[in-house]
């Protein structure tokens, strides 16, 4: 349906997911197949669902693909909201990572309403 490779909110997520997975790397020995293995899926979901909503032939299959991503993007914010809690990362770096999430999820909602209004 479309190249999704082109697309910036795909290109944002996929270096947000590198961003993410290496920050899971500096998470303490315990959190490694715990919280961290839930993060960087939640990561890879985000780009991987917007790409494979943008190989399906329908809007409605696009925009269910696209609102999987935002739900994932949901999850990755309190997944490192919890972080912060925990002591794991320190607030800039905290703020770095939910000001890119919540970009990428307003980009994405933006894209459903373009979608939805195309013909």
């Amino acid at each position: 349906m479309r190249d999704f490779r082109k697309l910036q909110i795909w290109k944002r997520s996929v270096l947000f997911a590198r961003s993410v997975h290496q920050f899971t790397g500096s998470l303490p020995g315990h959190e490694r197949y715990a919280l961290a293995v839930q993060m960087n899926s939640a990561s890879v979901s985000i780009a991987s669902n917007f790409a494979e909503g943008c190989g399906r032939d329908t809007k409605p299959d696009l925009i269910r693909f696209i609102h999987i991503s935002i739900g994932s993007a949901f999850e990755l914010e309190t997944q490192i909201e919890i972080c912060l809690l925990n002591g794991y990362l320190q607030k800039d770096t905290y703020n770095s990572l939910v000001s890119e999430v919540q970009d990428i999820q307003k980009m994405m909602r933006a894209f459903v309403m373009v979608v939805r209004s195309s013909s």
